[in-house]
């Protein structure tokens, strides 16, 4: 007979769904630093749609949107699903975790192409199938039903099980642990779209490429996939403690971006000396990234995230014809541009958010390949939720990506996996 609730790392019966689970909650009397906003409560286990999955989470991946979700800036991420057309939610909670490893537990009744006990990474793009223009064949991350999981909606991984849409489900690579599948989705895919996902810019054979953030999350990522693209990528660090760390992922250089001081937005052009400053700074940089690429080549493709610090120099340094592509504003918001060397020189800019599923397929297909390593630095305990979201808000997280142990506990990890297989006979 199932129980009402298991513990933490406790096996069902293969495809038994308990009434009760374990999450690590956020509600808005909460919000504040994430180690006071997520507490561990017993919540009901979801129901699922006709074209969703139940997954028995083993690890989760850690993301900054939920150090947003923590905070409740900038958006409260719990009351506008009380009015959300597609996606309404009452619950009055936000189960944060954009990545996940697991095995899927309970398929909904259209689901044709996942059974009970596979094990799968999933994605984080969700839309409604019966949108129309999801329906015409447009790219769904432009579909009003797009919502990230586990940020803009609730349930993700962060408790014991999830529930997911089918499509969102990429077979788990045999040759990685659960906590290194968990690691690399949301950022991979991401990366993935900004450098392969604009026909034009797509990236080519020789390419240079301006990777920003190059030792964190994103840039790690997107190192890996330019090199295994053929293009020449060049990372931005904030430190020459990383310089090793982005090399061995297959940069063929690095700045250190604390070697300058012309961050932030730009100065009217009409304030002549401060415009002049800047601009000497602007060029500096532009020269910094020949001589770490090793020839005067200015990067056909820049990949953003800073924003309102960087795009001005992003937008100066990029060669004629060529993208900057950004997916954040982690400094800000407000970016500026000089329009002259803009339009002059025909350059793209280019917003860019996660990626659809073949976007998702593409870097999955990498990484089962053994092309791009997930960078996994460090795993925290399921109790430990609150305090690698804390060190990540207080930029204290180390290079690369973390992951949190759900149900997959590093301790007595290979009986909980035997047991599995064993009921799967």
């Amino acid at each position: 007979m199932t129980k009402e609730i298991y513990a933490i790392g406790e096996v069902p019966p293969l495809g038994e769904v308990p009434q009760k689970m374990h999450a690590q909650v956020i509600r808005e009397e909460r919000f504040g630093e994430p180690t006071k906003a997520f507490q561990v409560e017993e919540v009901k286990v979801p129901d699922i749609e006709p074209d969703e999955v139940l997954v028995y989470v083993m690890a989760a991946g850690v993301n900054y949107n939920n150090v947003w979700a923590a905070l409740g800036i900038p958006v409260n991420v719990i009351k506008p699903r009380f009015k959300d057309p597609f996606w309404k939610d009452e619950t009055g909670f936000h189960i944060g975790g954009s990545d996940a490893s697991g095995i899927v537990w309970k398929v909904g009744s259209n689901v044709t192409n996942l059974k009970v006990g596979d094990e799968v990474v999933v994605h984080c793009g969700q839309w409604k199938q019966d949108c129309p223009s999801v329906k015409a064949g447009a790219d769904p991350m432009y579909s009003p039903t797009f919502r990230i999981w586990g940020y803009e909606n609730n349930y993700g991984s962060f408790a014991q099980y999830t529930k997911v849409q089918a499509h969102q489900c990429l077979p788990k690579p045999k040759h990685l642990s659960w906590e290194e599948s968990a690691a690399y989705m949301l950022v991979g895919a991401t990366a993935y779209r900004m450098i392969h996902g604009w026909s034009e810019h797509r990236i080519k054979e020789g390419d240079s490429v301006l990777i920003w953030g190059g030792a964190g999350g994103l840039g790690s990522m997107a190192i890996q996939i330019v090199k295994a693209a053929g293009g020449v990528p060049v990372a931005v660090i904030s430190g020459d403690d990383k310089v090793d760390y982005c090399k061995k992922l297959g940069a063929k250089g690095v700045i250190n971006r604390k070697q300058f001081t012309h961050w932030g937005m730009l100065p009217h052009w009409k304030d002549t000396e401060k415009y002049n400053q800047w601009l000497q700074g602007a060029r500096a940089f532009g020269k910094a990234f020949w001589d770490a690429l090793g020839e005067k080549k200015s990067p056909r493709i820049v990949f953003e995230h800073p924003g309102e610090d960087t795009v001005p120099t992003s937008i100066f340094v990029c060669d004629t014809g060529g993208m900057v592509v950004i997916c954040a504003g982690t400094t800000g918001y407000n970016a500026t541009i000089d329009l002259r060397y803009h339009w002059m020189r025909q350059k793209r800019f280019q917003g860019s958010h996660f990626a659809n599923d073949d976007q998702a397929k593409g870097f999955n297909d990498l990484v089962l390949a053994g092309k791009v390593d997930p960078c996994l630095s460090r795993t925290f305990e399921f109790a430990e939720t609150g305090s690698c979201h804390q060190l990540m808000r207080e930029n204290k997280h180390p290079s690369g990506n973390m992951s949190i142990m759900v149900n997959a506990k590093q301790k007595g990890l290979k009986n909980l996996e035997e047991t599995i297989k064993a009921q799967m006979k």
